[in-house]
């Protein structure tokens, strides 16, 4: 090697930061990814919520119309 392309200690530190940042970032990323969504995410959310509100679905006998509505 010629003697002055050696790289000096400093920027062999900065190198070296920059790549543990790097993986740091990386494996960040990745185990976000890997995660299971939220609970109320709306990847999650396909199904009705009735069972979660407590709400009660009525239906009508076959040829009755809603109070106030015409027929």
């Amino acid at each position: 090697m010629y003697p002055g392309s050696a790289l000096s200690a400093w920027q062999l530190a900065i190198m070296a930061v920059v790549v543990v940042a790097a993986l740091a970032a990386w494996l960040t990323l990745v185990s976000l990814a890997a995660r299971d969504p939220r609970r109320g995410s709306a990847a999650t959310d396909t199904g009705g919520r009735d069972e979660e509100t407590g709400a009660t679905v009525t239906q009508l006998p076959p040829g009755d119309t809603p109070s106030g509505k015409a027929a």
